[in-house]
Formats: structure tokens, C-alpha cells, sequence
């Protein structure tokens, strides 16, 4: 099968999942909605999205949660059902744990957050490593802030253990780098559209772009990374994590 064909599934499988965020969508609906079998519908969508199913299927759902936490007035309860929870209590820890703040606090900042602090928990071994690089944007895209974070998988959720915000295309450096296996997510909207970094409607304006998986080991010498950032595409996973508040010029509000 040629990697079109394959494409194509993926794409199909993810429509379906928007389709059904709130029905319990088992990893045999999925391949059955593939036409592959389930273990090389598994692989085949981790070659072309870079994580697995499950975790792209509840990266959909919290992010249609964002939408409808800014968008409506249904309440966290509600909401929690709709992208297909069966526990407020799980919804909500699940996605504090993935975007950053609670739903109702979401909510109340618009879609955004007043700071971005980094994962430091005791067990990370710091080295010296330095990862230093260049974001660029192709002609026919807006160039706009950019938010860069440092995270553990191919997903921008949770807190990043590095990151930084540039105010356009340019280069970047993210110092101190914990050892481990870590990939280099950005984001960005266009100058003047800034309202709409919260991810609600989004689409066509958001670029993206990513680098890695980098591996960190003491006083490794890493590469310069050059990202060259690209339209969103159904295939990338959803930013989850809420970005920082650019609207008030809040750049100085970045937290180390």
C-alpha cells in the first residue's frame, strides 16, 4: 500500500473520531474504519501523526472541550459528557494535567494563561546542553509570535520542560536541557490575530512547525535546529497546553 493510501485512512480514521468524540471509540472501530488490521492500523497511524490513536483521539477531545469551555455557556459537567467522559471529576484532573489550568479557569481567562512554567520536578538530571536554533516561515504564511516549548512526546500538552516565546520568525535558544528524549514543538498565529491562539476556530490561520526527538545526555553537543513552519494540518495532534496571553503583551510573564 502505497503511504497516499495510508494517509488517506489516517485521515479518515481522524474525521471519524470528530464525528464521535463522545462515544467510546475502541482501537477495532478504528482499524474497522481504516480497513487495515488492528495492529497495522496501530503502527500506520503512529508512522503518519507521530503518537498512537488513543492518545490522538483524547488530544481531539480535550481540544473540543477548549472550543466549547470558550465558546458556550454548557457547564464543565456538561461539557465533560459531550467529549465523551463519564467522570467530571476524571475530565477535569485529565485536562488541568494536559492544558495547563483547570476548565473552569480556562474558562475564566478566555482560552489563554497568565504564565507558562516549565516541568522541575526533583527527579530531571540537568545537563549543559544548549539547544540553539532558527524558526522560519515559508512566504505564502503569516509570520506572527511564536511559542516554543521543549516536551516529552510529539503532543504540546502538559508542561514543557523548556520553552520560550519569540516575537517572529528568528533564532532561539533553550539552555540547560534535562537529559532524556525530548521534541521541539512550536506555534504560532499572525500578528494582530493573537485572540486567536486559543485554539477555538483557529485552523487555517495557526502555523506549526517541530524538531526531534533530541536526545540530551551531559555536556552533549546538540545540533542547531532549523524549523520551518507550515500550515495545521488535521494529521498534527492538538495543541492542548494553554498558550500565554499575547493580547497584553505578556512576553514577560514567560515563567523559568
Amino acid at each position: 500500500m502505497t503511504s497516499t493510501a495510508i494517509e488517506r485512512a489516517v485521515r479518515r480514521v481522524i474525521q471519524d473520531m470528530r464525528a464521535n468524540l463522545g462515544q467510546d471509540l475502541t482501537i477495532d472501530d478504528m482499524a474497522r474504519t481504516a480497513m487495515f488490521s488492528k495492529f497495522h492500523f496501530t503502527r500506520a497511524f503512529r508512522d503518519v501523526t507521530g503518537t498512537s490513536p488513543g492518545r490522538f483521539l483524547s488530544a481531539l477531545r480535550l481540544q473540543e472541550a477548549k472550543r466549547l469551555l470558550v465558546d458556550t455557556r454548557f457547564s464543565v459537567a456538561d461539557i465533560s459528557s459531550q467529549v465523551g467522559y463519564s467522570s467530571v471529576g476524571t475530565f477535569s484532573s485529565r485536562f488541568k494535567s494536559c492544558v495547563g489550568v483547570s476548565p473552569s479557569m480556562f474558562r475564566d481567562l478566555g482560552g489563554f494563561t497568565s504564565a507558562i512554567d516549565t516541568d522541575s520536578t526533583g527527579n530531571q538530571v540537568l545537563t549543559r546542553s544548549t539547544l540553539r536554533g532558527r524558526v522560519t516561515f515559508p512566504e505564502d504564511r503569516a509570520p506572527g509570535n511564536c511559542f516554543l516549548g521543549l516536551f516529552p512526546t510529539p503532543v504540546p500538552q502538559g508542561q514543557p520542560v523548556r520553552c520560550t516565546v519569540l516575537d517572529g520568525p528568528g533564532t532561539f535558544e533553550l539552555r540547560n536541557i534535562p537529559a532524556g528524549t525530548w521534541h521541539v514543538l512550536v506555534h504560532s498565529v499572525p500578528y494582530g490575530y493573537e485572540h486567536l491562539a486559543a485554539g477555538v476556530g483557529a485552523e487555517d490561520a495557526v502555523s506549526v512547525g517541530s524538531y526531534g526527538p533530541v536526545t540530551a545526555h551531559a555536556d552533549t553537543l546538540l545540533l542547531p535546529a532549523e524549523i520551518t513552519l507550515r500550515p495545521l494540518d488535521e494529521l498534527d495532534p492538538p495543541v492542548l497546553l494553554a498558550l500565554l496571553d499575547l493580547r497584553t503583551n505578556a512576553l514577560e510573564r514567560l515563567a523559568g
